[in-house]
């Protein structure tokens, strides 16, 4: 099984989560040309938009990018064939099957990387053909699934014989050297990303995540469908109007547009601050690059701190 960076062609095994509104050129292209993927969200746009995006990346950087392509949205199709026309070197997937256009990319030498939340999936993933998983836990910001990243991480290592990167409450070197203990052969952060001079949200979204705690995230959305968020105003409301049995188009009518009144206009009280609950974690914002440097710089440090540990017994 060859590592991550050898397959990607990348220096570092860090993934950028693809983030609906956020995960847009500058940021992906920053991440890339610091030595890991950057990964472009195309969320519910069209495929001119994503071709766009693509185009604009380019210009940033010469090294490989990806592209995640929900399979529930309405342009997956036309999507699905932009990044072969476009010759993206990595494409992940979620919010579906994409059985149905891994034979074609992976024709177009397009590496496929699905983002499951369970065992079962990624073995049928395997099966459909693509080149490694990425296992998210429930600790992630944003759509999240039913299992912890600890529990999920080794079912999954030990379900299929492609790579494995897990997600979700990954935002230190600790939490690298955990994920490759538990048997992945990378990690994808995002909310580390937040905080990162080079993502184009709103400065007041930066400060949620920097001045979080460890217990300022929240759960909100349907049992089908849960989003985790930075509890705000709007959040409490969520959850109040759930307790009391309000209906879908109650929730709804709050939510609605909440995502842009966070990444656009940083409405504090009004926004869905996606994020994950290792923001207690990041403290500051810092450039990608410094961001990936630092991480794996830290990583090196503690692998030389286990190995003396490792002699003393």
């Amino acid at each position: 099984m060859k590592n991550i960076t050898e397959l990607l062609n990348i220096k570092y095994p860090i993934f950028q989560g693809a983030m609906a509104n956020v995960s847009t050129a500058e940021l992906v292209s920053a991440v890339s040309n610091a030595g890991g993927l950057g990964i472009i969200a195309s969320s519910g746009n069209d495929a001119n938009w994503v071709r766009e995006q693509i185009i604009k990346t380019k210009q940033l950087t010469d090294k490989p990018f990806g592209v995640n392509v929900l399979m529930l949205s309405p342009h997956a199709k036309d999507i699905a064939q932009v990044v072969i026309e476009e010759k993206v070197a990595v494409v992940t997937t979620g919010a579906g099957n994409p059985g149905p256009y891994i034979p074609a990319w992976k024709e177009a030498g397009i590496i496929v990387i699905p983002v499951i939340p369970s065992a079962g999936l990624a073995r049928r993933m395997e099966r459909a053909g693509a080149d490694a998983v990425i296992a998210e836990g429930m600790e992630a910001g944003g759509h999240i699934g039913k299992m912890t990243t600890m529990a999920l991480i080794p079912q999954v290592v030990d379900a299929v014989s492609i790579p494995v990167i897990a997600a979700g409450g990954i935002a230190d070197a600790r939490g690298v050297l955990a994920a490759f203990a538990l048997g992945a052969k990378g990690v994808q952060a995002g909310t580390l990303f937040l905080a990162s001079n080079e993502c184009p949200i709103h400065e007041n979204y930066k400060n949620m995540v920097v001045n979080a705690k460890d217990t300022d995230t929240v759960i909100t959305g349907s049992d089908q469908a849960p989003v985790r968020i930075i509890k705000n105003k709007m959040a409490v409301e969520y959850l109040k109007l759930v307790k009391e049995g309000a209906s879908f188009e109650e929730l709804e009518k709050l939510t609605l547009g909440s995502l842009y009144k966070a990444v656009v206009e940083g409405n504090m009280e009004e926004g869905s601050f996606m994020a994950g609950q290792i923001s207690g974690l990041v403290k500051e914002v810092k450039p990608a690059k410094e961001i990936i440097d630092n991480l794996f710089t830290d990583v090196e440090k503690l692998l030389k701190g286990f190995e003396i540990l490792w002699k003393l017994f």
